[in-house]
C-alpha cells in the first residue's frame, strides 16, 4: 500500500461510518411522529437543527484547528455523533431530542475539518484529487447506507434499537486510536497568524464556494424531485428511490475516477468538463422514458458528482494554511446553503409545476460552471505545464 493511503483508507472507512448517522433522523421521522407524538413541524425542526448546526460549525472547528491547533481527535468526533444519534431512540423529552440532534451534529462538524487536514498533509499536488476522492466517497457511501441501516434496525427493534448504532462507531474509534494518533497532531508551524489571509487569498475560494453551492443545490434538487417525476411515469416508490440510489453510487464512481483524471489533466478543467457533461444527460433523462432515461440518469449522476472531491482538493491548494476552515466551508456551509435551493425549488413546484422546478437544475449547473471559470486557479495545459490565467 502506497504511503498516503495507509492513513487515508482507514479515514475513508471512518468517514463512511460517520456519515451513516447523518440521514438517520430523517429516516426515523415517521416513528418519532407516531411514538413520540411530535408534529410534522417539531419533527422537521430536529432535521433543521442537525443540518444548521453541522453546516455553521464546521468552518469554526476548521478555523480553530488551523490557527490554534485545537482539535478533537477524529475517533472522539465519531463517537459523539454515534452516542447522540443513538440516544434519540431512548429519549422522550422533546428538548432532549432537539439537544441530541444538535450535539450529534457537533460531532459530525468536528470530524470533517480535522480528518481533511490529515488527508491534505498526506497528499501532494500530484495526487491530491485522487487522495481526497478516496476519503470523500467513504462519506457518500455511508450517507447512502444510513437510511437502509436505520430503517432496518427500527423495523426489527423499534426506536430503542438505535443503540445498536454505537457498535460500528466504537469499533472504528478503537481502530482510529491505534492507527492515527501521530497524524492528528499538526506539524510545528502549521498554524500561521490569522492576519495571513488577505482578500486576494479569499476571493478565489469565495468563487469556488459559490460554484460548489450552486452544484449542491442542483444535486439536492435532483435527489428531492426526481422520485416524484419517476413515480409520475408509472414507477412505484421503491423502484423510484432505488434508481436514485443507483444514481448516487454512479456519483461515487465518478468521484473516484474524477479524482485521478483531475490530477492528470487539471482540476479546473475536469470540474468544468464534469459540470457541462452532466447537462445533456440531464436533458435526456427529463425528456425521455424507458431504458434510455435510466442510462441518462446514471451518467448524469456520474458527471455531476465527479468533481465534488476535486473542488475540496482545490480549496486546500488555494488556502494551504487554512485547510480546516476551507474543508468546513466546502463540506459544511456550501452543502447547507445548497440545501436551501431545494426549498426554493419546492416553492416553484407548488406555484407553477414540477417541470418548472426541474428546469432550474440545468440553470444551476451552468451557473456553477460560470463561477468556476472565474476562479483564479492554474490551468494545466500542454504536457502537464500549468498556466495561471484566471480571469479574476
Amino acid at each position: 500500500m502506497s504511503s498516503p493511503y495507509r492513513s487515508i483508507y482507514p479515514l475513508s472507512i471512518a468517514h463512511l461510518v460517520t456519515d451513516i448517522y447523518m440521514p438517520v433522523i430523517t429516516a426515523i421521522l415517521p416513528l418519532l411522529i407516531a411514538e413520540r407524538g411530535l408534529s410534522f413541524f417539531f419533527a422537521g425542526l430536529m432535521v433543521t437543527s442537525y443540518n444548521l448546526t453541522s453546516s455553521a460549525t464546521q468552518p469554526i472547528f476548521g478555523y480553530l484547528s488551523d490557527r490554534y491547533g485545537k482539535q478533537v481527535h477524529v475517533s472522539i468526533s465519531l463517537l459523539i455523533s454515534a452516542v447522540f444519534i443513538s440516544l434519540i431512540g431512548v429519549v422522550s423529552s422533546y428538548p432532549l431530542l432537539l439537544a441530541c440532534a444538535a450535539l450529534a451534529a457537533i460531532g459530525h462538524a468536528c470530524f470533517h475539518p480535522n480528518a481533511l487536514s490529515i488527508v491534505s498533509r498526506a497528499a501532494d499536488n500530484m495526487n491530491r484529487g485522487k487522495v481526497t476522492a478516496v476519503f470523500v466517497v467513504g462519506g457518500n457511501i455511508g450517507y447512502a447506507l444510513g437510511p437502509i441501516i436505520a430503517g432496518g434496525i427500527v423495523y426489527f427493534f423499534g426506536l430503542p434499537g438505535l443503540l445498536f448504532l454505537l457498535i460500528p462507531a466504537a469499533i472504528m474509534a478503537l481502530i482510529l486510536r491505534k492507527l492515527l494518533p501521530p497524524l492528528n497532531a499538526a506539524p510545528a508551524g502549521h498554524f500561521p497568524p490569522a492576519a495571513s489571509l488577505s482578500l486576494a487569498d479569499l476571493r478565489p475560494v469565495g468563487l469556488l464556494f459559490a460554484a460548489s453551492t450552486f452544484r449542491a443545490a442542483a444535486v439536492f434538487s435532483a435527489i428531492a424531485f426526481f422520485p416524484p417525476l419517476l413515480i409520475s411515469r408509472g414507477l412505484d416508490i421503491f423502484t423510484a428511490n432505488l434508481l436514485i440510489t443507483v444514481m448516487l453510487f454512479a456519483g461515487v464512481a465518478g468521484q473516484l475516477i474524477g479524482g485521478a483524471l483531475a490530477d492528470r489533466y487539471g482540476k479546473k478543467e475536469f470540474t468544468l468538463a464534469g459540470l457541462l457533461c452532466s447537462i445533456p444527460f440531464l436533458v435526456i433523462f427529463l425528456w425521455s422514458d424507458g431504458i434510455g432515461s435510466v442510462i441518462a440518469l446514471v451518467l448524469f449522476g456520474f458527471f455531476l458528482w465527479s468533481s465534488f472531491a476535486v473542488t475540496v482538493a482545490m480549496s486546500h491548494e488555494l488556502l494551504p494554511s487554512s485547510v480546516g476552515m476551507a474543508s468546513g466551508l466546502m463540506l459544511g456551509v456550501a452543502i447547507g446553503a445548497g440545501g436551501i435551493g431545494v426549498a426554493i425549488n419546492g416553492m416553484i413546484a407548488d406555484t407553477y409545476s414540477l417541470s418548472a422546478a426541474l428546469a432550474t437544475i440545468p440553470i444551476l449547473i451552468v451557473g456553477a460552471a460560470m463561477l468556476m471559470l472565474g476562479v483564479r486557479y492554474p490551468w494545466k495545459l500542454g504536457g502537464g505545464k500549468e498556466r495561471d490565467d484566471g480571469v479574476l
